[in-house]
């Protein structure tokens, strides 16, 4: 009985000429979080439910006794706590995102990808992306609730938004990225969740305005709180000066160093990501 298959040098000489393309391998694994997180109806209502919670209950529970240092009156806590609700709902979907890679794992989808034959950089694009993508999606959602308030958000101030949301949620997956790459358990992924990745939010400006003690300090040197700087720079960009001066605290990190500290925390985060996925260990074969 003939058979139409080559034989099996041929077929090594086949794929070696032939390789997959190491970016429609990314796409398809962007594609594959994006398909899972839409199945998962749950997912979607938590992304969005909590923070919005979130956002509706401090907002009424410390609206009347907050005022922003150095700033006139006029300014609500549930507008000041807007960007930080962005950057949360980012943080959440974000990082529950790349629990995936401790599921792809244990389920042994991870194992068939590592062996593909397509670079690890490939791999790790597509996980991130497909994270990002997720993330932005459901901030995207919130933003429009910047409509019911006195947020001046214009054309302009909002697609902006939409570009640095997206850019710090590329950073906060790859963070989440090399933190899911060395964990067996979600129980595990959970704990640094709490003692890492919450005060990391916490202490950014998002929640509260730093001050001048030692919580300042260490306000003043986390990453994040750039990134929430500069969302709130971009969402007053088309107010007057007055409302600018009357939304946003005097000592403040500036436009330029936001954006520098950002970008720099971005790459660091990709480029971590893509060292770390790429030593191989006794976890990729279980």
């Amino acid at each position: 009985m003939s058979t139409d298959f080559p034989a099996t040098p041929d077929v090594a000489k086949h794929l070696a000429a032939s390789p997959v393309n190491p970016w429609r391998a990314a796409w398809a694994l962007t594609r594959r979080e994006w398909i899972r997180f839409i199945r998962q109806r749950n997912r979607v209502v938590g992304s969005l439910g909590q923070p919005l919670i979130f956002w509706l209950l401090f907002g009424a529970g410390l609206g009347p006794s907050f005022r922003l240092p150095g700033a006139t009156d006029g300014l609500s806590y549930r507008e000041y706590f807007f960007p930080g609700t962005l950057v949360l709902i980012l943080l959440f979907t974000a990082i529950f995102a790349t629990i995936s890679i401790i599921e792809d794992r244990r389920e042994g989808f991870l194992q068939s990808v590592l062996v593909a034959p397509v670079p690890r950089w490939s791999m790790v694009l597509g996980k991130i992306l497909g994270g990002t993508l997720i993330a932005l999606a459901a901030a995207v959602i919130f933003l429009l609730l910047g409509l019911t308030t006195d947020i001046p958000l214009g054309v302009g101030s909002f697609l902006a938004a939409i570009a640095f949301l997206f850019f710090i949620g590329l950073g906060l997956t790859a963070l989440g990225f090399c933190i899911a790459w060395r964990m067996s358990s979600t129980q595990g992924f959970h704990a640094v969740m709490s003692l890492f990745l919450m005060p990391m939010w916490l202490l950014s400006g998002s929640f509260f305005p730093p001050g001048d003690n030692w919580i300042g300090w260490i306000v003043r040197l986390n990453p994040l709180t750039y990134g929430v700087a500069g969302l709130r720079r971009i969402l007053y960009s088309e107010g007057t000066e007055a409302a600018r001066q009357a939304a946003l605290p005097v000592d403040l990190p500036g436009a330029w160093m936001s954006g520098v500290v950002s970008i720099i925390f971005v790459v660091a985060m990709l480029i971590l990501a893509w060292r770390v996925a790429a030593v191989r260990t006794a976890g990729d074969l279980q």
